[in-house]
């Protein structure tokens, strides 16, 4: 059973999979997981496999969700990523790293603003 953050966390991530499906995204999975971490939805824009890290708040009290997706959390979908390429055998696959944020207030429509390309690849040190 979820409790009311999740169930808050997976309204956010149904509205930002209808938002992308009407701009023509075609989603490859949902809550992605390996022994890392998770990546909320991968999808496929033409021929670019994108990683979207989904962000949901009920009010800018901590800052706009998209700010939520700092250095350590780029580092961390991106070898979520690098997983999903290499067992996938797409490596060679384009691929790029959007941030949907979802700002729903209670009794109001949501707000979604979709940043594409908002991160890089990071590589890991050795």
């Amino acid at each position: 059973m979820l409790n009311r953050r999740q169930k808050f966390g997976k309204t956010g991530e149904d509205l930002a999979e209808t938002y992308l499906k009407q701009k023509g995204f075609t989603i490859l999975e949902r809550n992605y997981r390996t022994k890392i971490g998770e990546i909320d939805i991968i999808a496929k824009e033409n021929t670019t496999v994108v990683f979207i890290e989904v962000k949901a708040r009920s009010s800018s009290a901590y800052g706009s969700p998209k700010s939520a997706v700092d250095y350590r959390k780029q580092k961390k979908i991106s070898m979520i990523a690098s997983q999903y390429l290499k067992q996938n055998r797409t490596r060679n696959q384009r691929s790029r790293f959007d941030v949907v944020s979802v700002k729903q207030a209670p009794n109001e429509p949501a707000e979604i603003e979709h940043v594409v390309n908002a991160f890089q690849f990071v590589a890991q040190a050795n």
